[in-house]
């Protein structure tokens, strides 16, 4: 029987629900059970597909094509296993599947209420997790905090499950913060003991207290709180604040959260294995060389926007024992008169990342000008590959009017169209051309020097596509075709051979990237940077 671990927060958001639940995954996966994970998102869109990269930061995409919450990419990247559409399940969606049973008549006329209707479906989102994937043990955490309204039906729904499943078979994590109260020099639980009144007054007793405070908590607080939570003092972990992010699911294991999970659970205590967790800690703890890399795009005011890049590029640093600063430059800002031998004076290597939308397109294509004509090693993500055909045609091939139909409709020379399959789609939300798709990679390439194959699969996100009636005029003036998806004819890869490193991709390699294993493509990148 699949075992359920649910992990709520109390007090504030942003206490680090994600990255406990990401940690608490690797260490029970790391002592051999397979583990699966899935995020409940209060709010009531269906998916973050629509969502603005400012409000939400990035939309990460699995391997099956669902838009998902930016908090899937923590969860792959720690245990590395590839998640699916029972991954991330919002208001939004509950609610859409209830209504349009009740339009079917699956309910046989009853009055359709929260309890059962509402809550009986997100059981069923939990129990199709774990029959889908298979898993021994099912992490879901719950978006928001405990007492918000947003989230009352997916506590009351954990209550039942609780109640159907047993203890053995479902455990209770609760996120909390501890502040420090600077002046009187304590730390308070106060905060702590209200949020798990809450929790319990809504039918749910916890099973491990996570606190969140920037020191650890000594005996004497853990007492307290084990006397007014009714919890055992070693189910109370600490989660103090840490340079090194890669550092927490050690300090768990140290404090066997693992062990008092798998004990409730009644399952064997298998020897952890964490080797190579512990080789990562100790290669980020001792990276002796930087390097800039300039990250041009237009959502630069968030860093979360390109959260999924940003880490792949740190990988990618990671092995060649290098820390990889990034200069976040606002394509907006590069379209007006401005020095560009100033803006990426100490820039070793420019991403162009993906995103949707005229605005900041001319400042990135400006940056992509400067990397070619100054052999700066370049790489182009989704709109960035677009931007860079745009560029080459404009500037290479003097098709001045070379444009993409995403921009400007009536384009006399759309060298960027609209994708076949797309012309004649209303609805915005989960229309895109998402998730993986095959792509055959040309031998003698830089793309194929990578990958080191011919056939690769790789994730999508876009609605726009190269138009391959121009394509023998830019292969004429030296842009190579090195990556296409034989299905469609689709150009999945592009690159210039008589530059130090230029290649751009259709798809999103960062969303494969992983920090003890780094992507082929940011590898090259950030190798060529490097030297």
């Amino acid at each position: 029987m699949t075992k359920y671990v649910f992990v709520t927060g109390g007090v504030v958001s942003g206490l680090g629900k994600g990255i406990t639940a990401s940690s608490l995954a690797l260490l029970l996966k790391s002592r051999g059970y397979k583990v699966f994970m899935q995020k409940f998102d209060p709010y009531i869109n269906v998916d973050p597909g629509t969502m603005s990269p400012f409000q939400h930061g990035e939309v990460f995409v699995t391997a099956d094509g669902t838009e998902t919450d930016l908090d899937l990419g923590h969860y792959e990247r720690f245990i590395d296993e590839e998640l699916n559409y029972t991954s991330n399940i919002t208001t939004g969606k509950i609610y859409s599947a209830v209504i349009e049973k009740e339009r079917r008549g699956d309910y046989l006329g009853a009055t359709v209420q929260i309890v059962p209707h509402i809550t009986n479906e997100i059981k069923n989102k939990v129990y199709e997790a774990g029959m889908t994937s298979k898993a021994d043990i099912v992490i879901t955490e719950i978006g928001g905090t405990i007492g918000d309204i947003e989230s009352g039906a997916f506590i009351e729904a954990l209550r039942q499950i609780a109640l159907e499943k047993g203890k053995e078979n479902t455990f209770f994590v609760h996120t909390t913060l501890v502040p420090f109260i600077y002046g009187s020099d304590e730390l308070k639980t106060k905060p702590t003991q209200h949020s798990v009144i809450e929790l319990r007054g809504l039918g749910i007793q916890p099973d491990m207290i996570v606190t969140r405070s920037p020191i650890a908590l000594d005996d004497h607080l853990k007492n307290k709180i084990a006397l007014y939570c009714s919890i055992p003092k070693e189910n109370i972990i600490d989660s103090v604040d840490v340079k090194n992010i890669y550092q927490i699911p050690i300090n768990y294991y140290n404090q066997k959260a693992d062990e008092i999970i798998l004990k409730q659970f009644k399952l064997e205590n298998k020897k952890a294995n964490l080797k190579e967790w512990q080789k990562l800690i100790k290669t980020t703890d001792s990276l002796d060389k930087e390097i800039e890399i300039a990250l041009v795009g237009k959502y630069t005011e968030l860093h979360d926007a390109y959260l999924s890049v940003a880490e792949a590029l740190r990988h990618a640093g990671y092995k060649y024992h290098t820390k990889v600063n990034i200069n976040w430059v606002d394509s907006e800002k590069l379209e007006s008169d401005v020095d560009l031998n100033k803006i990426f004076k100490n820039t070793k290597g420019i991403i162009i990342p993906g995103g949707f939308g005229e605005r900041g397109i001319y400042g990135m294509i400006k940056a992509i000008t400067y990397a070619r004509e100054n052999n700066v090693p370049f790489l182009g993500i989704c709109l960035g590959m677009q931007l860079a055909v745009i560029e080459f045609a404009r500037n290479v091939c003097h098709i001045k009017e070379a444009n993409s139909r995403e921009f400007d409709n009536m384009c006399q020379e759309p060298v960027i169209d609209l994708m076949a399959e797309q012309k004649n789609i209303i609805n915005m939300g989960g229309t895109l051309r998402l998730g993986n798709y095959n792509c055959h990679i040309k031998k003698g390439t830089l793309a194929y020097n990578d990958y080191k194959c011919e056939n690769i699969k790789e994730r999508h996100r876009h609605r726009y596509e190269f138009n391959n009636n121009y394509k023998d005029i830019l292969e004429k003036n030296g842009l190579i075709f090195s990556g296409i998806n034989k299905e469609s004819n689709l150009v999945e890869i592009i690159e210039l051979n008589k530059h130090k490193h230029f290649i751009a991709c259709q798809f999103h390699p960062e969303f494969k990237s992983r920090p003890t294993k780094c992507h082929p493509l940011f590898d090259s990148f950030i190798s060529s940077s490097i030297k």
